[in-house]
């Protein structure tokens, strides 16, 4: 079975997407999420996907949080509309540091199971620093939003109401 690292940027994001692989491959999911701000609502977020993951004893990594790189990074950018240049950036930012994980055959994100994600930049963005290794997906398709919804009730999972930076959380 090959080994798959999946990049999560939250649980209820996560339970769709891990149903879809589970049994395909051999999973590990990858949290690195520095636009996720404030810290509070990132550790509400990481201890979700930890208590999922818990459920399906599946390995979890845990990357450094840095929300000053992702400030950094998006500096010029704060005024984009969500789905812009600044997201580019951020997608950018959170797949190279899943590419640079070594012992992985295949890599993904969650990212993509989102209706206000662009799946074909996402995954241009995956491929290009991935190459081979990049697992393409659209894991909205198929229901796959919806589902994580009901899978999210089930597991009785906090669901937040914006994706993760600042900026989104303005609309």
């Amino acid at each position: 079975m090959k080994k798959l690292l999946l990049h999560a940027c939250c649980a209820p994001c996560s339970t769709a997407v891990i149903e879809r692989l589970k049994g395909e491959y051999d999973l590990t999911v990858f949290f690195y999420n520095p636009c996720i701000e404030p810290k509070e609502e990132y550790l509400h977020r990481l201890a979700e996907l930890q208590r999922l993951l818990g459920f399906l004893n599946i390995p979890l990594i845990v990357g450094p949080y840095e929300p000053q790189s992702y400030l950094d990074a998006v500096q010029g950018l704060e005024h984009e509309p969500e789905g812009g240049a600044r997201c580019a950036v951020c997608f950018e930012q959170r797949l190279s540091a899943a590419a640079a994980l070594p012992g992985y055959d295949l890599v993904t994100t969650t990212l993509t199971v989102s209706p206000h994600k662009n799946a074909a930049l996402i995954n241009d963005i995956g491929k290009r620093l991935c190459g081979e290794r990049w697992l393409w997906s659209d894991f909205k398709k198929q229901n796959g939003y919806l589902r994580s919804t009901v899978l999210s009730k089930e597991f009785g999972l906090y669901r937040q109401n914006f994706c993760g930076c600042r900026f989104s959380e303005r609309g």
